[in-house]
């Protein structure tokens, strides 16, 4: 049975000169292990009860447990120490190095220097970031989604149980935003945090939680379940409208490569003699060849018109671009790879970038078809239920 890392009981917020609670007596239930999204419209407490859970703001009555504690009781300092923060800003301070920046918390710890190096560098490797290369950096030096990966190395720096992101990818362009979204579920796939991630976009809300708080004004629960269950019924017309149309689309966003049976296509080294390359070509039925380097990551697409055209030159350079992804990728994602892709194909890769699989179009309507079949097994389960006769007195 999943235990409860947080819970909130009967959480009011009141703020002065305000007619209503920006939090309404909120009670709550958050698994260990899980990322649960708060979600709802703008200006509904969202926020707010973010903060109250590290004590940012101070709540005007209820109580607040992480592991059973009543940490409304606690010095907030000591509280804070325990839950790593991302905010949609980052907050790096821009006059310290990379690694001073990671090492902020760690200090703050008294940990000695060489276990606050040894961090440093094990969470810029977590993160897809050589430590070589950026520990001694400054923030104006960095992409914007590279200074939103520092923040959340900086938010695990000192190891925390719990973690509270707010619209942590929001400010981020959508490309990088879907990689960074992809990269944070991979490690938490890894870490098995305790997360609480506020967002005002269902989608990503979708995407990124094991569970789905859907809010109304005052942080009142419209529905608190799994993003399947949700999709599939939502428990009220505010609920549904905030999904809002293509419902069966967004239940892409449920599924991901790593769930689904993968599709072989015929390969060649990108050294390949290029009249071996057109016969393994010939005895496929495909129309290209997927080329890949020595250490089998894949490089392009080749037809019998780049073959030849390559005059002499590596398979690798000649052909089509490809569109990869990677298994923590969801449905969604890939699907908007392929639209974009040469072939209608998404090549999947593995955690070292070498050749895993593809997903074609074929591969996407059979998960469509697998949704739909489970959804009318169930509502036809539902209906067997409701229609049982009462048992006798």
């Amino acid at each position: 049975m999943t235990r409860t890392k947080i819970r909130l009981e009967h959480l009011t917020k009141r703020f002065p000169g305000q007619a209503t609670p920006a939090v309404d007596d909120l009670s709550l239930e958050i698994p260990e292990g899980e990322i649960v999204i708060f979600v709802g419209p703008s200006g509904c407490g969202k926020t707010t009860t973010m903060k109250l859970i590290n004590r940012l703001i101070e709540p005007t009555s209820g109580r607040i447990f992480l592991d059973d504690e009543d940490v409304t009781r606690v010095d907030p300092d000591r509280l804070r120490r325990r839950i790593g923060y991302v905010i949609q800003q980052i907050g790096l301070f821009p006059h310290q190095t990379i690694a001073e920046n990671i090492a902020t918390v760690p200090r703050l710890l008294r940990w000695d220097k060489a276990r606050i190096a040894a961090r440093v560098d094990e969470l810029l490797e977590l993160v897809g970031m050589d430590p070589a290369a950026y520990r001694d950096r400054y923030p104006k030096q960095l992409s914007g989604g590279q200074r939103q990966r520092i923040g959340v190395a900086r938010a695990l720096a000192a190891d925390p149980d719990v973690m509270l992101m707010d619209e942590p990818f929001g400010a981020i362009d959508p490309i990088t935003r879907d990689r960074l979204q992809n990269e944070f579920l991979r490690i938490q796939a890894e870490m098995k945090k305790t997360i609480v991630f506020v967002t005002h976009d269902i989608d990503e809300a979708i995407k990124m939680g094991d569970r789905i708080a859907i809010l109304r004004e005052g942080s009142r629960v419209a529905q608190y379940d799994t993003p399947e269950s949700i999709l599939v019924e939502p428990a009220d017309e505010f609920v549904a409208d905030f999904i809002g149309r293509g419902a069966s689309l967004k239940r892409l966003s449920l599924s991901r490569v790593r769930d689904i049976e993968l599709g072989e296509w015929p390969t060649v080294a990108e050294d390949a003699d290029r009249a071996d390359a057109r016969r393994t070509l010939l005895a496929s039925d495909k129309a290209s060849l997927l080329v890949l380097d020595g250490e089998r990551r894949p490089r392009s697409w080749v037809s019998s018109d780049h073959l030849a055209a390559a005059n002499g030159r590596k398979l690798s350079e000649v052909g089509l671009p490809i569109a990869v992804v990677t298994p923590q990728a969801t449905l969604s994602d890939t699907l908007d790879e392929m639209l974009t892709a040469r072939y209608s194909t998404a090549v999947v890769v593995d955690d070292a970038g070498r050749y895993a699989g593809v997903v074609d179009i074929d591969t996407i309507n059979e998960a469509i078809r697998g949704m739909r079949a489970r959804e009318r097994s169930a509502a036809r389960d539902r209906l067997e239920t409701t229609a049982q006769p009462d048992p006798a007195p």
